[in-house]
């Protein structure tokens, strides 16, 4: 599957204390065009009742994104082979891109 950017995608994300993995949401932040050269950037979406990190942004509306629970972005970056992304659930909303992009130049600019 070869998604945009800003999509909010199922991935198998694996289990650090045993074997196996589980379906979990993940933003995509690259974009199209580096997608199709097989891999995509995400960055992890995870429920609100974790401990929050630096950068992390609560979703102002998480339906827009497919996500049925309050949910937030973790500017834990990976990279994912495009073979295992298993679905498209949205795209954040205007005003959810807006805090995401705010938070990834404050923590990540260069």
């Amino acid at each position: 599957m070869i998604c945009d950017q800003r999509d909010v995608v199922i991935v198998p994300f694996p289990f650090s204390e045993r074997a196996g993995h589980k379906s979990r949401p993940a933003l995509v932040f690259s974009d199209r065009l580096f997608n199709r050269h097989g891999h995509t950037v995400l960055a992890m979406i995870t429920t609100t009742g974790h401990h929050l990190w630096p950068g992390d942004v609560v979703l102002a509306n998480p339906r827009a994104a497919g996500l049925n629970v309050p949910c937030m972005v973790r500017l834990k970056l990976f990279m994912l082979d495009n073979r295992l992304l298993i679905k498209r659930l949205g795209q954040l909303s205007a005003s959810d891109r807006q805090h995401v992009t705010e938070q990834l130049h404050a923590f990540l600019s260069w």
